[in-house]
């Protein structure tokens, strides 16, 4: 069984920044690839940020150069460091992770969803 849970959630100011955490656990022999996603009110879920085993990011043009993603191998922890928020980053934002099982299988998990709100 693997869980990934999310922290960090909040209500900010434009402008503001937020910092957003999630921790894989349980049956993890390997991780590859790790990320964040968002999803507005009657959008579709986007990816926002991914961050390879080996350090390698890439994000969407909406959110260069304001928002950082980074990874701590050793605690299976990726973050999301979000600068100059803007209302239209108002999101539930799921962190993603294509796992290596003990038993082998590799799968995408994905995480609860936290909130983030942008608003003055």
């Amino acid at each position: 069984q693997v869980q990934l849970v999310e922290s960090g959630e909040g209500l900010v100011q434009p402008g503001g920044s937020l910092r957003l955490s999630c921790a894989a656990s349980g049956s993890i022999y390997s991780m590859n690839a790790m990320g964040w996603y968002r999803q507005a009110p009657g959008k579709q879920r986007e990816l926002v940020a991914r961050i390879t085993s080996g350090g390698s990011t890439n994000s969407a043009d909406s959110v260069k150069g304001r928002f950082t993603i980074s990874r701590d191998n050793a605690k299976n922890t990726v973050y999301l460091q979000m600068n100059s928020l803007k209302p239209e980053d108002t999101a539930v934002y799921y962190c993603n992770a294509h796992i290596q099982t003990a038993w082998g299988r590799w799968n995408d998990y994905w995480g609860q969803g936290t909130q983030v709100t942008v608003s003055s």
